[in-house]
């Protein structure tokens, strides 16, 4: 998923001998990072951070040993749509850590890496919107979303549209969804077990 590159390379000279350099340094190794976010609510622009999950996936591997699964104290109401899908409230976040910690452990833990998810393009817009007034930078990484992942793998009848509901493409590789509560860490460790079967499985119909 291509960032645009007169944006990365401002950003790269505005810090490059700031402490988050090794952000915009070009990627050479082999992995990537599920990452999720629970938010306030759905739309990017407003919602707020209430966890991150980050995986590594080194090859086949998915290195839950190494993860990260942070909270976050809410700035701002958590809308009652949000409540229901992940069930976090206000009082189940007293133990969580302020939305500048979070954000700056997750920057440290990802690194350079490409970051992978479902709908990526709404974690990184969320994750943006809050390091880009403090920091002065939207995350360079490269993007790589499951779904087109799927697509590119899929033997797709011509004419036909692409049904790309995440059950779908995790049982397209034989992976069941997972029921009950919605987690950061849960729904980041689903999604690379289905990008790990897409990329090194069988192809699927």
């Amino acid at each position: 998923m291509p960032l645009k590159p007169l944006r990365v390379a401002l950003d790269r000279r505005r810090h490059k001998d700031g402490p988050w350099a090794s952000l915009f340094e070009p990627y050479r190794g082999d992995e990537v990072v599920s990452l999720d976010c629970e938010t306030t609510g759905p739309d990017p622009a407003t919602a707020g951070i209430l966890s991150v999950a980050a995986v590594p996936i080194r090859g086949q591997r998915i290195v839950t040993s190494e993860a990260l699964d942070l909270k976050a104290l809410p700035e701002g109401e958590i809308e009652r749509d949000a409540i229901r899908v992940h069930r976090l409230r206000r009082q189940d976040l007293v133990d969580g850590l302020p939305v500048d910690e979070v954000l700056e452990k997750v920057l440290a833990f990802v690194g350079n890496r490409p970051i992978m998810g479902y709908n990526v393009r709404f974690d990184a817009a969320v994750i943006d919107r809050h390091i880009k007034p403090r920091l002065g930078f939207r995350l360079p990484n490269k993007r790589v979303e499951l779904s087109e992942v799927y697509l590119s793998r899929c033997r797709n009848v011509e004419g036909q549209a692409a049904d790309l509901r995440l059950e779908t493409i995790a049982g397209s590789v034989g992976l069941p969804a997972p029921r009950g509560r919605h987690t950061a860490m849960t729904d980041a460790v689903f999604v690379a077990a289905v990008y790990v079967r897409l990329k090194h499985g069988k192809r699927p119909a």
